[in-house]
C-alpha cells in the first residue's frame, strides 16, 4: 500500500471509536461532532473493503477485522505520539527508549545483573522496565518487547526460546534436617506443597503432573499455599515450611547460599512452558528493539552453551542426566 493514500484521520476516528465501542464518546475524546467520526469510520471501512464495527442499539462491537487493526493503530500512534515528545523535550537530540515487560519471578532472579550488563554495552538506550505477575503469550499494545512465561504458541508475534522450564522439588534445608527425605513419595505426602498459580489452569496443576510422573498420582496435592509467582514460592519455601516446585536456574545464589535444597537430584519435571522473548514483527524495523532482541538471545545461548559444558571429571550433561522424570525406589 503506497503511504500517501493512508487516511490518517479516518485512523484516529477508528482508534477512539474503538478504544470507547461509542461514536458520541470517541467524538468527546477527539473535540469533534460525532457526525465526523461516524464519517470517517465509514471512509475507512470503504477504504478497506471490510466493515470494522457492528453497529448495534447503543453499543459498537469491533468485527474481527477491527479488532486486529485496532492494536496496531493504537501502538503506532503511541510510538508517534512518544517519538514526538522526545523530540520535543530532547530539543531535537532524542534518546532511544525502550519498554520492556518481564515476569515477576524472572525480573526478580535474573533481570538485573542482565539490564546492567545491557545498559553498558548500550548506553544510549534508556529503559522502562515493567514487572507484571503473568504475562499472555503477545505483546501489549504499549510494551516493545516481552519476556513472557508460556507454552510454545503460534501468533502474529515473534518468539524466541530463551529456556524451557525444568521444575524440581525445592525446600528449605532445615526441612531436610528433620525429615527422611530418602522416599521422594513419603517426602512429598508429609509436607505442604507450595503451588505457583498459571492463568488458565488448575491451581495445582504442576504438582498433579510431577506426582503422576513418578506414578503415585495417589498423593493428594489440594493443600498447602498458592502463590502468583515462583519468587513467593521460594521465599516462602526458605522460610522452612512446604516444598516448591520450581526452576533451580532462577534460584542459583540461594542455592550456593545453602538457603534453598534440592532433595532429590534425579526427580525433574519438563512441565512444557518456557520463557520467550516476544516481539511484534512491524517492531523489528525499530533500532531499540533489534539490538535488544539480538543481545539478550546471545546472552542465553551463551549461557546455555556454558550449562551444558561439563566441570572438569564429569561426563557431559546430555550423557550424565537422569532420565526426564524418574521416581527413587
Amino acid at each position: 500500500m503506497d503511504r500517501k493514500w493512508l487516511p490518517l484521520n479516518a485512523l484516529r476516528a477508528f482508534e477512539a471509536a474503538g478504544q470507547h465501542l461509542s461514536f458520541t464518546a470517541a467524538a468527546n475524546s477527539l473535540t469533534v461532532a460525532q457526525s465526523a467520526v461516524s464519517r470517517h469510520v465509514i471512509v475507512l471501512e470503504s477504504f478497506l473493503g471490510v466493515t470494522l464495527f457492528e453497529r448495534r442499539p447503543q453499543q459498537l462491537v469491533l468485527t474481527e477485522a477491527g479488532r486486529h487493526i485496532l492494536p496496531v493503530v493504537t501502538k503506532s500512534f503511541d510510538r508517534i505520539d512518544q517519538a514526538l515528545g522526545e523530540v520535543i523535550n530532547e530539543k531535537g537530540r532524542p534518546k532511544r527508549v525502550l519498554k520492556v515487560a518481564l515476569p515477576t519471578s524472572f525480573a526478580h532472579r535474573l533481570a538485573i545483573p542482565i539490564l546492567r550488563d545491557f545498559r553498558a554495552e548500550n548506553a544510549g538506550i534508556t529503559l522502562e522496565i515493567v514487572s507484571k505477575p503473568s504475562t499472555g503469550p503477545d505483546v501489549d499494545g504499549d510494551v516493545d518487547i516481552a519476556i513472557v512465561y508460556s507454552e510454545p504458541s503460534v501468533t502474529d508475534a515473534i518468539h524466541d526460546l530463551l529456556w524451557m522450564v525444568r521444575a524440581t522439588p525445592m525446600c528449605s534445608p532445615k526441612l531436610l534436617e528433620s525429615i527422611d527425605a530418602s522416599d521422594p513419595a513419603r517426602f512429598i505426602a508429609a509436607n505442604d506443597l507450595l503451588h505457583t498459580r498459571i492463568d488458565g489452569r488448575p491451581r495445582h496443576f504442576f504438582w498433579e503432573m510431577f506426582v503422576r510422573s513418578i506414578g503415585r498420582p495417589d498423593i493428594a496435592v489440594d493443600r498447602g499455599l498458592v502463590f502468583d509467582a515462583q519468587q513467593l514460592a521460594a521465599q516462602y519455601a526458605m522460610s522452612g515450611d512446604g516444598i516448591a516446585l520450581i526452576d533451580p536456574r532462577l534460584f542459583h545464589e540461594e542455592i550456593k547460599a545453602g538457603r534453598l535444597a534440592q532433595p532429590f537430584d534425579d526427580l525433574w519435571l519438563e512441565e512444557g512452558y518456557g520463557y520467550y522473548l516476544t516481539t511484534h514483527p512491524e517492531d523489528l524495523s525499530n533500532e531499540a528493539v533489534a539490538l535488544f532482541r539480538t543481545w539478550l538471545i546471545a546472552r542465553f545461548a551463551a549461557r546455555r552453551i556454558a550449562e551444558s559444558e561439563p566441570a572438569q571429571g564429569e561426563a557431559p550433561a546430555a550423557q550424565a542426566e537422569a532420565p526426564k522424570l524418574r521416581a527413587a525406589k
